[in-house]
């Protein structure tokens, strides 16, 4: 499961971090607490040209009437996304990176209080979440989005929680956006590298909260 991030890095460095030559309408940075249905920065590579591009989080398959037509789909779980209607075509043919410098995941404890924790990498550097994407067109409004690719948690996370994202590493992405040919599927497995996380203030659980201060640690 992947529900919230936070981006921070600036644009002209997700753009030399990826090779890719920006749009000119991409999300404003620094944002502590990315929410589905907002603009989220993407690597895509066409024609075998990178374009680091703004997309709608949430994955809205072609055949929905109106963006909310459905369920919100902000995640694709890696086992089953090439059998699933709505990823199967997209997993081969509009795959996609998506800039993080962490995200967010939450715990109960025994009095039912959510408890929100900030994962990241361990180095402090971005990571890139493997993503899909899928252009969307009904009676005149049209829509570029994306989804997450999670797979099962690894390592500590599993004391956190059961998923996590796909996390890719830079000798990947060529071959996750399709410029190494096929065979991207071996990919999306959990990250063998260690990631850190931190309990963090309980009001990042609203999605208006913002600021540098959501992902600071807090006491346990």
């Amino acid at each position: 499961m992947c529900g919230r991030m936070a981006i921070t890095l600036p644009h002209d460095a997700m753009a030399q971090m990826f090779e890719a030559a920006p749009a000119n309408d991409l999300p404003e940075v620094p944002n502590y607490n990315v929410c589905p249905t907002v603009q989220v920065h993407t690597v895509t590579s066409l024609e075998g040209a990178r374009r680091l591009r703004p997309m709608r989080w949430g994955f809205i398959p072609h055949w929905y009437k109106a963006p909310n037509g459905g369920p919100l789909l902000i995640n694709a779980r890696a086992e089953t996304v090439a059998e699933k209607p709505a990823f199967k075509q997209a997993v081969r043919e509009r795959r996609c990176l998506i800039p993080a410098s962490g995200f967010y995941e939450w715990t109960v404890d025994a009095e039912g209080n959510k408890l929100p924790w900030f994962i990241h990498r361990e180095d402090g550097a971005p990571l890139a979440f493997a993503g899909l994407w899928q252009d969307w067109e009904r009676d005149g409004e049209s829509l570029v989005t994306c989804a997450v690719v999670t797979t099962a948690a690894d390592g500590a996370m599993r004391d956190i929680h059961s998923r996590m994202p796909v996390i890719l590493e830079a000798d990947d992405w060529p071959l996750w956006l399709g410029e190494a040919g096929h065979g991207a599927a071996v990919l999306m497995r959990a990250n063998p590298d260690p990631l850190a996380f931190h309990r963090v203030d309980p009001k990042v659980n609203s999605n208006r909260a913002r600021g540098p201060e959501l992902i600071e640690p807090i006491d346990a």
